[in-house]
């Protein structure tokens, strides 16, 4: 099959010939391969090519692709019914989970990440009856207006970190201070005394490449929030139930008062969710005055997978040990391939999350990779690929284990990644 064709053919009815923007591959320069299926550690293109997964849906198939976990008898699910509108013990079930898991007290659905984060800002301002909202550099919380600025993800891939298109109106209460430093939150608060409803962040930042917090700054937020009557909402739409069960709240040992989860609860099926503390949640519809509403909200379907897979994974510690050590052992590989050979670039990685800069020195915050070598990243890239070896086609993600990579996956992608290391710079 002809991946030029169907790109070209996908070009005619879709924007850029994808549904979403870092798809496209533009910035490792080639076209996109198309996908037939996964299994495991492991993607199959429509051609029968066989490559070693490390986007892994970006994040939610933490169990490898067609687990049989979330996946047996799920044809029941279906002839049930997709979608119905109206309450279903499911719903409940998976909401016990998620606060019996993550320290919040109560939680609403949504569809996605996107809708996540816009819903608990707007119930952030609701509780605080202040309009102003603190972001960092670099951080993305899906593409909602007042939170695509200065944005990471494929914003930052493309260049683009403020999108067109949003109103100066509606950025006009988002203030965008530097990650992992304290003082620029400090004095943003202390020119808007009294105004700000929240702050957001990514405590795990996944979308300029994996950047940590440090738990000073973390500790540091807490504190101001506490003092300033400022909702502190933890974007984790990729580290909830990756980083640890309880995610980076659980790694870092902070407690915010809101916070974000995405696809990940629902096993790779379209779906989100918000929650925090009782007294912030009950001022959302139906209880109090904060609207918000989804038709597909807590669908079957999604709560079902979801179900299953929070449920294995606080019945199985182990599968946090499992990705932990592959993570130390490909990242350690890689650091003394850098020191061997004396390369332009660093490493940073957490837990089961890793990324390469085509840049030498300690990153930890958007200013850090913004003059990352993306040219010589795409060259990589594209010899990586070679080797079917699938990464994140951009310099500023990361890349997401399974307990699905094996030894045999791990081995094969430490020689691939010196090889072509060694390729791009030697």
């Amino acid at each position: 099959m002809d991946f030029e064709k169907l790109f070209e053919e996908s070009c005619k009815y879709m924007p850029g010939g994808v549904n979403s923007p870092v798809r496209a591959f533009r910035s490792v320069n080639i076209n996109p391969i198309f996908i037939e299926y996964g299994k495991g550690s492991h993607l199959f293109d429509c051609n029968g090519n066989e490559y070693i997964d490390y986007i892994c849906s970006w994040g939610p198939l933490i169990l490898g692709h067609s687990s049989e976990i979330l996946t047996k008898n799920i044809q029941e699910i279906f002839e049930k019914g997709t979608s119905f509108g109206l309450p279903t013990k499911k719903e409940l079930e998976l909401a016990n989970i998620i606060c019996n898991t993550y320290p919040i007290d109560m939680v609403r659905m949504v569809s996605s990440g996107t809708e996540a984060t816009m819903s608990a800002i707007r119930v952030a301002r609701g509780y605080t009856k202040k309009d102003k909202i603190i972001k960092f550099e670099g951080n993305y919380h899906g593409h909602s207006d007042c939170l695509l600025v200065e944005a990471g993800s494929g914003a930052l891939t493309f260049q683009n970190p403020t999108s067109a298109g949003v109103p100066l109106d509606m950025i006009k209460n988002t203030i965008v201070c530097k990650y992992n430093d304290i003082n620029s939150v400090k004095n943003a608060i202390s020119n808007n005394k009294n105004e700000v409803a929240c702050i957001i962040l990514e405590p795990i930042a996944c979308n300029m490449g994996l950047i940590c917090a440090e738990k000073s700054f973390l500790q540091e937020l807490r504190e101001i929030c506490n003092m300033e009557n400022i909702i502190l909402i933890f974007d984790e739409v990729i580290t909830g139930f990756r980083v640890a069960l309880g995610g980076a709240s659980e790694y870092y040992n902070i407690v915010p008062d809101m916070a974000c989860f995405g696809k990940i609860i629902g096993g790779g099926l379209p779906v989100g969710a918000y929650g925090g503390k009782k007294e912030i949640m009950e001022i959302v519809s139906p209880l109090g005055n904060v609207y918000q509403a989804g038709t597909l909200s807590g669908n079957p379907l999604a709560m079902e997978v979801g179900i299953r897979q929070l449920s294995y994974l606080k019945n199985n510690p182990q599968v946090y040990t499992n990705i932990r050590e592959y993570t130390n052992n490909l990242s350690n590989a890689i650091e003394n391939i850098i020191k061997k050979y004396k390369l332009p670039c660093s490493v940073n990685h957490c837990e089961s999350l890793l990324t390469i800069f085509f840049k030498e020195g300690n990153i930890k915050n958007y200013d850090d990779v913004k003059d990352c070598n993306t040219e010589a990243f795409s060259k990589y890239y594209k010899l990586m690929l070679e080797q079917n070896i699938i990464l994140p086609p951009s310099q500023f993600e990361g890349l997401f284990i399974s307990n699905a990579h094996t030894q045999k996956d791990l081995e094969k992608t430490i020689y691939a990644i010196e090889k072509s290391l060694k390729e791009c710079f030697l």
